[in-house]
């Protein structure tokens, strides 16, 4: 009986015989694989968040900035680390590479775990840890190649709704779990002592007051108790397809090629770093993703360098760009307001407008602000559970349609919120508008959830065998970049007492993909008909 990790020379999932006898049965169990690796990799990438908040309660001895700093610092290596990713499918082979991305995790959760235990480590090994977590964040380019590989274009809309759907639940798991295993002693003196807060937090069951003991080193060791039987999980019960791989080598070699184009994404990404304190945002993440490129281009091998010229043929599809920026609309939005939520609800509802006697006007702190810590978990939970409802209604009625309706939601949701932001800002009693704030966040969520799940479909229905993955990959690494322009956006609006023009901003963004969708896929002589 055949090993159920060997590779797999025969895959020809379009023939209805193939897949019925043995196609499906491999598929769905490398699938349901792929999910909780995917998930355990958002949740490191996407943990700073969490962490710093509760960092500044405890009192770490760093400014806002710098723990603001951190979280961009993963969001950037994550969306980086993903344009690398998308090209590690054929040169490495699917497991092999799904085996390796994951078990590297276990460096920046361990890491983060020890480095937590005392307040007085370094800031600069913070940083490294916040970039090597961003490898859970390009997880996700190299995981939806593969899923995408093993699955036929009828449903191409379940398989990567699914995976991507449930994957990205780790944003919702680690909202939820961070701020709950750092209230016990999860794992006894092997993790050292408690700290007490110097502030009140709070977790999905309510506030935890000033002088709680908590043991914030818990927000990364507990990812390890995922990361190791995962990592086996990979190694003996997922395949390398040769059609798609047809030349991975041995796993030391696959191994060695998978370091060789992480070691890029995190030079272009120390890179992407500096250029970022010399130049505007909007040119320096630009430069971070053209030096990506050209270092790929420039990667020595005989094999490595040919393989990578092939799949650069994809930037010669003008339906790589047209999708990119429709998968800008729904992922780039999902993961972007994922990373800003926690901060709009801090900023706009933790104070609120008082005018003293004289009739001056200020802002003063608001005693009863709902706790982003306790709500800030709902939008990503319902956008990641509507996903592969998304693919699955995109492969009845065709993905761009699903695309166009969502779109148009989309627009009337962010100028809804851009106002109800508006006028929760400027209130003396701003609470009475956080409940039609949530509601308007949550449409926004659900709706590029839903549109995450169709463009997924579209590019699986657009491209062929060779050329998906890659398209993939790279769409998801342009769209990462959500994580990090959202929270910079929205921030610098809502300090400037404008959040509303953030919001108005995103809206017209959301105009010009609907008319890109419509152009490309639903006029009546359009490129592609999808539907």
């Amino acid at each position: 009986m055949a090993r159920k990790n060997t590779d797999i020379e025969r895959w020809d999932v379009e023939d209805p015989d193939f897949w019925e006898k043995e196609g499906k049965r491999i598929a769905n169990r490398n699938l349901w694989i792929s999910i909780p690796s995917l998930l355990i990799g958002f949740a490191v990438w996407m943990m700073w968040g969490m962490i710093t908040t509760q960092m500044q309660n405890l009192g770490f001895p760093f400014s806002t900035d710098q723990l603001f700093t951190l979280t961009a610092t993963a969001g950037l290596a994550g969306a980086t680390l993903r344009i690398p990713a998308a090209f590690m499918l054929r040169l490495a082979g699917g497991r092999n590479t799904i085996f390796l991305t994951t078990a590297l995790l276990m460096i920046p959760a361990a890491g983060t775990g020890f480095a937590l235990m005392n307040p007085g480590t370094p800031f600069w090994v913070f940083q490294a840890l916040a970039l090597l977590s961003g490898i859970g964040g390009g997880n996700f380019a190299c995981s939806m190649s593969n899923i995408s590989s093993f699955y036929p274009k009828h449903q191409q809309g379940y398989a990567l709704g699914m995976n991507a759907g449930l994957g990205n639940f780790g944003v919702t798991t680690m909202q939820i779990l961070v701020p709950l295993v750092m209230t016990i002693s999860l794992f006894g003196a092997i993790a050292g002592g408690p700290m007490a807060l110097e502030s009140a937090s709070g977790t999905l069951i309510g506030r935890i007051e000033a002088g709680t003991n908590t043991w914030i080193q818990n927000a990364g060791f507990v990812w390890l108790l995922f990361l190791v039987p995962l990592a086996f999980a990979g190694w003996f019960g997922m395949n390398n397809l040769r059609p798609i791989s047809p030349n991975p080598g041995t796993p030391l070699q696959a191994f060695g090629k998978i370091l060789g184009l992480y070691g890029v994404g995190i030079l272009s990404t120390l890179a992407g770093l500096i250029a970022l304190n010399w130049l505007n945002m909007w040119l320096a993440l630009p430069l971070t993703i053209v030096l990506t490129l050209v270092l790929l281009r420039l990667l020595p091998g005989e094999e490595i360098k040919p393989n990578i010229q092939k799949q650069f043929a994809i930037f010669r599809d003008k339906h790589t760009w047209s999708m990119t920026l429709l998968y800008i609309l729904t992922f780039g939005s999902f993961i972007g307001f994922s990373s800003a939520l926690p901060l709009s609800i801090t900023i706009i509802f933790g104070s609120m407008v008082d005018t003293a006697a004289d009739g001056s006007v200020s802002r003063i702190a608001n005693p009863d602000a709902p706790s982003a810590l306790t709500w800030s978990w709902i939008g990503p939970f319902v956008g990641a559970l509507v996903r592969p409802i998304g693919g699955w209604i995109a492969d009845k009625f065709g993905g761009s349609l699903v695309t166009q309706i969502i779109t148009v939601v989309m627009v009337f949701a962010s100028v809804g919120a851009g106002y109800v932001m508006m006028l929760s800002y400027n209130a003396t009693d701003p609470n009475q508008y956080f409940w039609l704030f949530m509601v308007l966040f949550i449409v926004l969520f659900t709706a590029s959830g839903i549109g995450n799940g169709s463009t997924f479909r579209s590019i699986g229905f657009i491209f062929d065998a060779q050329k998906k993955g890659p398209v993939l990959g790279w769409t998801a690494a342009i769209a990462g970049y959500g994580s990090f322009i959202a929270p910079v956006v929205l921030g610098n609006q809502i300090r400037a007492g404008t959040p509303e023009f953030a919001m108005y901003g995103f809206a017209a963004f959301y105009l010009v993909c609907l008319a890109i969708n419509w152009w490309f896929y639903l006029r009546k002589s359009a490129y592609v008909k999808n539907p």
